[in-house]
């Protein structure tokens, strides 16, 4: 859109994700036009918190309109949590780190090799129980690398040893799997549209695996990396015999690895992948939304080289250009160039550090500071 255009502009349209560790996602689109309105106070803005699959997926749903429902399941380590999903008819949200993300374990506790993703499935079963016919099921922020063993557990499969006794919860037991039974899976997820929404397209093993590559921030160590790597592939052995060869192409197919292989599980349920910012956009009606801005202003934490694969603000700003419309991004900290922000169809950026130098004030004191920064937004774009 022209720059006259845009000085015109009265209607904008805040689709951020969260600043992780600061604001959530609706709170960034509250700061957002609240900065705005001081400048504009006529000024119409419509919110639409995004998330790309990870954490955050659930609120970013309710914000839209979605009912929140909570359910009691495993945590990571086997503890019951309180867990969230959304629906609205006959579609349901599920975030798997509600169930089985980092954020579930005991403060300073990592557990690589054992912790596992069964609440995640009970999370799944708990959408079906609330009827739904389309499972959207993002996937991020895991605290596990059990190739969804976990999940496919709590669903009615059976992992099973040489003694013919259940394997030890996580991905560490797996090395153990004699035998793999999925013929008593809940027949409800044949007749239902299961969609793997992830911003990550990594393979179950191998250098660019999920334990090589998201082990690490898990707490594996390189011999956990090394053994977790080795029993995800003899689990995709194992379910080769059970289900034949299209167990050896799930864990080969893009998205397996997200969530510590949690996608391999999702896969061998008859799972959709697709970029999880994607499925998250029309799940939540960016389009309508979009139809009605002058400006679109997205963005998340921390704008750098990930973000423009497949993080919420690249999905947001690539919608955005095709329709025509200028983008503007907000971050915590900015660490792309000008030029190439532009190629992502963003115009410019605005970090908080623009405007507080000291990262740990940026932090503490991300809401207030983010409210300037639209300020000044709104001074170069709508005043």
């Amino acid at each position: 859109m022209a720059d006259a255009a845009v000085d015109g502009a009265r209607r904008v349209l805040v689709a951020a994700d969260k600043f992780k560790g600061s604001l959530t996602a609706v709170e960034v689109a509250e700061r957002v036009a609240a900065g705005l309105r001081r400048v504009v106070p006529d000024l119409g803005v419509e919110a639409l918190p995004v998330a790309d699959g990870g954490d955050g997926t659930v609120a970013a749903a309710v914000a839209a309109g979605f009912d929140r429902r909570e359910v009691r399941v495993a945590g990571p380590l086997g503890d019951e949590v309180t867990a969230a999903f959304a629906v609205r008819g006959d579609t349901a949200v599920v975030e798997m780190a509600e169930a089985s993300g980092l954020q579930r374990l005991p403060a300073g506790v990592l557990a690589p090799l054992t912790a596992s993703t069964y609440g995640s499935g009970e999370l799944l079963r708990a959408a079906l129980d609330a009827g739904a016919r389309t499972i959207v099921f993002g996937v991020g922020g895991s605290a596990t690398t059990d190739g969804g063993a976990g999940m496919l557990s709590a669903l009615g499969a059976r992992f099973l040893d040489a003694d013919g006794e259940p394997v030890a919860p996580g991905g560490g037991g797996l090395a153990s799997l004699a035998s793999a039974d999925l013929s008593g899976l809940d027949p409800r997820l044949s007749g239902v549209e299961l969609v793997l929404a992830s911003d990550v397209d990594n393979p179950l093993t191998g250098p660019k695996g999920a334990p090589a590559v998201y082990g690490p921030q898990k707490g594996a160590s390189p011999e956990d990396v090394r053994s977790l790597d080795a029993a995800l592939a003899h689990f995709a052995k194992v379910l080769e015999q059970a289900v034949g060869a299209r167990a050896a192409e799930f864990a080969a197919a893009p998205g397996a690895g997200a969530a510590g292989g949690i996608g391999y599980g999702a896969l061998l349920l008859g799972a959709r992948f697709r970029p999880g910012i994607e499925v998250m956009l029309d799940v939540l009606g960016f389009a309508p939304a979009l139809e009605r801005a002058d400006l679109v202003i997205t963005g998340e934490g921390s704008l750098d080289e990930q973000t423009l694969h497949g993080k919420a603000p690249a999905g947001v700003a690539a919608a955005a250009r095709a329709a025509g419309k200028e983008v503007v991004a907000v971050c915590g900290r900015l660490a792309l160039p000008p030029e190439t922000l532009g190629r992502a169809g963003i115009r410019r950026a605005y970090p908080l550090t623009d405007v507080e130098p000291d990262v740990a004030k940026c932090i503490a004191e991300a809401g207030p500071i983010l409210e300037r920064v639209a300020e000044r937004i709104a001074r170069d774009f709508l005043a």
